[in-house]
């Protein structure tokens, strides 16, 4: 006999404001406990240092995450210029610290068009990538360090902000990125080419995929909603199950058809579009995703679990 699952069948998403200090887990982990939720995972960790976006998906709102860790990202940083440290970020031990007041702006904006459109990083050790099973950062904190491969990410735009001349000077950015892109590696990179080293000193996700800032709440609003006003206030948060897959055209089919879709077959629907699509059945609305097949069927890929038969 299958043991039950302790919690609730919450299904839906939840953009969280990630507090500095806190990992991605343990922020998951404690938003999972106030929404007494069987099944949560979030979409893409940020670093303990970071702060910001974090999209929490429930129940069956996980078979959708993939969409959110491929989605691109956007931060809000304020790099640290003339001082380098090992992770690259503030709270890695430091390595060097040179006098940096000779960088103005202007040799930074001149710098900068070389970080923006397809450029090449090498991830950090800091990083969560895994070697043989062992995340990268998890390594590093024992002192050992393995070969990354480069990889090519794309910066859509890095906007400068405040520059504030000094020793050590500060620069805010805001970056439109790929996934998978490390901004701790721009910060550093940056910083070699202006001569003087850098690391990111504060970092702020404002978007990932169609999530912003504006959506997110923090788990101390969670707990407040929950002491006023139950869980029910909590539940009124939740997006969707099918947000992260709304850039997917949509097809809807009859409740009959819908009967043997959702059993896992093939069935005919004429003038199909080709690729994935989001599939609706007339009276459950949103089932999950689909693909023309060969034979010009619709082909069920990704359902939502129903209980009805």
């Amino acid at each position: 006999m299958a043991r039950r699952r302790k919690g609730r069948p919450v299904n839906g998403i939840l953009v969280l404001d990630k507090p500095t200090g806190m990992s991605s887990n343990a922020a998951l982990q404690t938003a999972r406990r106030l929404f007494d939720a069987q099944k949560a995972g979030h979409t893409g960790a940020l670093d303990p240092l970071a702060s910001g976006v974090l999209p929490i998906c429930f129940g069956e709102a996980t078979k959708f995450s993939q969409y959110l860790l491929d989605a691109d990202k956007a931060y809000h940083s304020v790099f640290r210029l003339g001082v380098c440290t090992a992770s690259g970020d503030a709270e890695g031990e430091e390595l060097s610290r040179v006098d940096a007041s000779h960088i103005d702006l202007a040799a930074v904006e001149a710098a900068v068009p070389a970080f923006r459109g397809e450029i090449t990083q090498i991830p950090s050790m800091f990083s969560a990538l895994k070697h043989q099973g062992q995340p990268l950062y998890k390594l590093a904190r024992q002192g050992i360090e393995v070969e990354r491969k480069s990889r090519r990410v794309t910066i859509h735009s890095l906007q400068l902000g405040d520059f504030v001349a000094a020793e050590h000077p500060s620069l805010a950015v805001d970056v439109h990125c790929s996934k998978g892109t490390y901004i701790r590696s721009i910060a550093e990179d940056l910083g070699g080419t202006l001569g003087v080293g850098g690391h990111v000193e504060t970092l702020r996700r404002t978007q990932a995929g169609p999530f912003h800032l504006g959506q997110a709440v923090t788990l101390d609003e969670l707990r407040e909603r929950l002491e006023n006003e139950g869980l029910g206030a909590l539940d009124a948060l939740l997006l969707p199950v099918e947000t992260p897959v709304m850039h997917l055209p949509e097809i809807t089919i009859s409740a009959d058809l819908g009967h043997y879709f959702l059993h896992g077959q093939s069935v005919m629907k004429s003038a199909l579009p080709e690729g994935l699509l989001r599939v609706y059945v007339e009276g459950l609305g949103f089932v999950g995703l689909g693909e023309c097949n060969d034979d010009a069927m619709l082909a069920p890929r990704r359902l939502f679990q129903f209980s009805a038969n």
